[in-house]
Protein backbone atom coordinates (compact mmCIF):
# COMPACT_ATOMS: atom_id res chain seq x y z
CA UNK A 1 0.00 0.00 0.00
CA UNK A 2 1.21 3.02 -1.11
CA UNK A 3 -1.36 5.69 -0.90
CA UNK A 4 1.00 8.10 1.76
CA UNK A 5 3.29 8.51 -1.36
CA UNK A 6 0.51 10.46 -2.94
CA UNK A 7 0.96 12.94 -0.39
CA UNK A 8 3.62 13.79 -1.16
CA UNK A 9 4.53 17.26 -3.19
CA UNK A 10 7.64 15.90 -5.14
CA UNK A 11 9.30 18.89 -7.47
CA UNK A 12 9.45 18.58 -10.81
CA UNK A 13 12.33 15.64 -10.97
CA UNK A 14 10.14 13.90 -9.12
CA UNK A 15 12.34 14.31 -6.17
CA UNK A 16 12.22 15.14 -2.70
CA UNK A 17 14.52 16.71 -0.44
CA UNK A 18 15.52 14.38 2.60
CA UNK A 19 17.34 15.31 5.86
CA UNK A 20 18.97 12.97 7.81
CA UNK A 21 19.49 13.68 11.85
CA UNK A 22 20.74 11.51 14.09
CA UNK A 23 17.99 9.95 16.28
CA UNK A 24 19.39 10.42 19.55
CA UNK A 25 22.01 13.71 19.23
CA UNK A 26 19.68 15.83 16.87
CA UNK A 27 22.48 16.63 14.31
CA UNK A 28 21.95 17.06 11.28
CA UNK A 29 24.19 14.46 9.47
CA UNK A 30 23.32 14.91 5.94
CA UNK A 31 20.91 16.18 3.00
CA UNK A 32 20.50 14.01 -0.12
CA UNK A 33 17.37 13.74 -2.47
CA UNK A 34 14.70 10.70 -2.97
CA UNK A 35 12.46 9.56 -5.12
CA UNK A 36 9.37 7.47 -4.78
CA UNK A 37 10.89 4.40 -5.10
CA UNK A 38 14.20 5.26 -2.83
CA UNK A 39 11.58 6.24 -0.23
CA UNK A 40 8.97 3.07 -0.32
CA UNK A 41 12.62 1.26 -0.15
CA UNK A 42 13.59 3.03 2.97
CA UNK A 43 10.65 1.52 5.02
CA UNK A 44 10.84 -1.48 3.22
CA UNK A 45 14.51 -2.51 4.47
CA UNK A 46 14.05 0.04 7.41
CA UNK A 47 17.74 1.78 6.16
CA UNK A 48 18.30 5.50 4.51
CA UNK A 49 18.13 4.71 0.67
CA UNK A 50 18.23 8.25 -1.12
CA UNK A 51 18.39 8.78 -5.03
CA UNK A 52 21.89 9.90 -6.55
CA UNK A 53 21.30 12.68 -8.97
CA UNK A 54 25.23 12.53 -10.23
CA UNK A 55 24.80 8.66 -10.84
CA UNK A 56 21.20 8.65 -11.65
CA UNK A 57 20.70 5.67 -9.92
CA UNK A 58 19.57 4.42 -6.11
CA UNK A 59 22.16 4.75 -3.47
CA UNK A 60 21.33 2.50 -0.39
CA UNK A 61 23.43 4.28 2.04
CA UNK A 62 26.61 2.52 3.03
CA UNK A 63 26.34 0.55 0.07
CA UNK A 64 30.05 1.08 -0.47
CA UNK A 65 31.80 2.83 3.50
CA UNK A 66 29.61 0.62 5.39
CA UNK A 67 27.97 3.59 6.76
CA UNK A 68 24.67 2.37 6.98
CA UNK A 69 21.88 4.80 8.48
CA UNK A 70 19.53 2.64 10.33
CA UNK A 71 15.82 4.69 10.12
CA UNK A 72 14.30 4.93 13.77
CA UNK A 73 11.61 7.60 12.18
CA UNK A 74 10.48 9.51 8.74
CA UNK A 75 8.55 12.62 8.99
CA UNK A 76 7.02 14.73 6.47
CA UNK A 77 7.22 18.96 6.74
CA UNK A 78 3.90 20.97 7.31
CA UNK A 79 4.33 21.73 3.09
CA UNK A 80 5.14 17.83 2.73
CA UNK A 81 8.11 19.12 0.21
CA UNK A 82 10.73 17.89 2.91
CA UNK A 83 11.50 14.82 5.13
CA UNK A 84 13.24 14.25 7.76
CA UNK A 85 14.91 10.74 8.88
CA UNK A 86 15.81 10.16 12.29
CA UNK A 87 18.77 7.74 11.48
CA UNK A 88 20.61 5.67 13.71
CA UNK A 89 24.12 6.20 12.10
CA UNK A 90 26.40 3.12 11.91
CA UNK A 91 29.79 3.79 12.36
CA UNK A 92 29.35 7.14 13.25
CA UNK A 93 30.19 8.97 9.73
CA UNK A 94 27.64 10.45 7.33
CA UNK A 95 30.15 12.56 5.00
CA UNK A 96 32.13 10.96 2.25
CA UNK A 97 34.99 12.99 3.92
CA UNK A 98 35.14 11.08 6.67
CA UNK A 99 33.49 13.26 8.87
CA UNK A 100 30.27 13.03 12.02
CA UNK A 101 28.34 15.54 9.45
CA UNK A 102 28.48 17.09 6.19
CA UNK A 103 27.83 20.09 7.78
CA UNK A 104 31.57 20.33 8.86
CA UNK A 105 32.51 24.24 7.98
CA UNK A 106 31.33 27.44 9.68
CA UNK A 107 30.92 31.01 7.98
CA UNK A 108 33.22 33.14 10.46
CA UNK A 109 35.05 36.42 9.87
CA UNK A 110 34.33 35.91 6.32
CA UNK A 111 35.71 32.75 5.68
CA UNK A 112 34.45 29.21 6.05
CA UNK A 113 36.38 27.63 8.55
CA UNK A 114 36.22 23.28 9.22
CA UNK A 115 34.99 22.76 12.76
CA UNK A 116 35.17 18.97 12.70
CA UNK A 117 37.70 16.33 12.47
CA UNK A 118 37.98 13.69 9.77
CA UNK A 119 36.76 10.66 11.67
CA UNK A 120 38.25 8.62 8.88
CA UNK A 121 40.09 9.66 5.66
CA UNK A 122 38.03 9.16 2.38
CA UNK A 123 40.92 6.78 1.43
CA UNK A 124 40.75 3.99 3.87
CA UNK A 125 36.78 3.89 3.43
CA UNK A 126 36.06 3.70 0.05
CA UNK A 127 37.77 1.11 -1.99
CA UNK A 128 38.19 2.98 -5.11
CA UNK A 129 38.64 6.60 -4.31
CA UNK A 130 35.22 7.57 -4.28
CA UNK A 131 34.86 11.16 -3.12
CA UNK A 132 30.91 10.23 -2.70
CA UNK A 133 28.97 7.42 -2.38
Amino acid sequence: MTDWLDHIRWNQDGLIPAIAQDWQSGRVLMLAWMNREALALTLAENRAIYWSRSRGKLWRKGEESGHVQKLHELRLDCDADVLLLLVEQIGGIACHSGRESCFYRVQKDGQWQITDPVLKPAEAIYQQGHPHE
